[in-house]
């Protein structure tokens, strides 16, 4: 239990600018993980993550420089999370292709992030100026992951 709820802080450090204990657990409650402020304290430390100051004046927990190699998922999470966002301007899906259109220009910046952070649900993309054909094995898998990007983008 203690290490998945430990990968799950992981990915949810790289998924969403999370600057409290306060913020995790609730990020953690909504993904069914249910901590303490303790558990959420000694799993901080554990994880030896450190607050960083955003551009935008906030702090959010990320893991050091040393350990971001460790973990390629979450360092791209993290260097194209804002772009990945903010980027993104529709996804749909017809049977096992998903068609994301994007800002002009951005299409390959997203489709890096998508190739690291949906390896599971993806065969392949393809991406252009401002349009990215994902594949996957089938309409489940195409819906399942335009769930995650929208769920991602929020």
């Amino acid at each position: 239990m203690k290490k998945n709820r430990q990968d799950k802080i992981l990915e949810l450090i790289a998924r969403y600018p999370i600057g409290t204990q306060d913020d995790l657990i609730e990020y953690l409650n909504e993904h069914g993980y249910h901590a303490t402020q303790a558990t959420v304290s000694r799993d901080i430390r554990a994880l030896k993550l450190i607050k960083v100051l955003m551009e935008d004046g906030t702090y959010r927990y990320v893991l050091p420089k040393a350990q971001e190699r460790e973990s390629d998922s979450t360092m791209a999470a993290l260097n194209y999370h804002k772009t990945y966002a903010n980027s993104i301007l529709s996804v749909a899906y017809a049977m096992n292709n998903v068609v994301i259109k994007t800002t002009p220009g951005m299409a390959s910046a997203v489709a890096l992030m998508l190739d690291h952070t949906n390896h599971d649900l993806m065969l392949g993309t393809v991406a252009g100026d401002d349009t990215i054909i994902v594949v996957t094995r089938s309409t489940e898998e195409s819906r399942a992951l335009c769930e995650s990007i929208e769920e991602q983008r929020k």
